[in-house]
């Protein structure tokens, strides 16, 4: 079960993040990214990595994808995006995230009524403990160049949108 749970869930991950790739409005793509996320989440839960897999709810799909729904709405300054952004709101632009996302919300019910929670594809459960040894210890460097690149992305969104502001 917990295979198909992850074949599953990398198929959805698959499927949205080429419509991330394909798609050519901000927002749109900005839902499908969720919905990935989403779906690598529940890779790393069938994996035996729950608190991977919280990480990556919490900060990936939580926090930066705030951050980038920000920096899209900070570079539509002007008048004609009123009308885009009543566009936006139409329900076809919902149907397919909330399909994709309904998928995964199916997948982890059936997980959690099956009464098989502690079951794994790799049949260990990887502990928080291992994980921040890992992160600050081995891949110190990496870690903070991560947050260093993130930071640079910030400034210069932040800096593009206030020039196109200006002008």
């Amino acid at each position: 079960m917990t295979a198909f749970c992850f074949y599953l869930s990398s198929l959805v991950a698959i499927v949205a993040t080429l419509l991330v790739i394909s798609n050519s409005k901000p927002v749109h793509a900005l839902l499908y990214l969720v919905v990935s996320l989403l779906a690598v989440a529940m890779c790393f839960f069938s994996l035996g990595a729950p608190f991977a897999g919280a990480l990556e709810i919490i900060v990936y799909a939580g926090a930066i994808m705030v951050l980038f729904v920000f920096v899209v709405m900070m570079l539509n300054l002007g008048t004609k995006t009123i009308n885009q952004e009543l566009q936006w709101l139409a329900p076809k632009t919902w149907i397919g995230p909330v399909i994709l996302s309904f998928i995964l919300l199916t997948e982890l019910i059936i997980v959690i009524c099956s009464g098989n929670n502690h079951q794994t594809i790799g049949h260990t459960t990887v502990p928080p403990v291992d994980v921040g040894l890992s992160l600050f210890s081995t891949y110190l460097l990496a870690v903070e160049l991560a947050s260093m690149l993130l930071l640079a992305a910030l400034v210069t969104a932040y800096h593009l949108g206030r020039e196109e502001a200006k002008s």
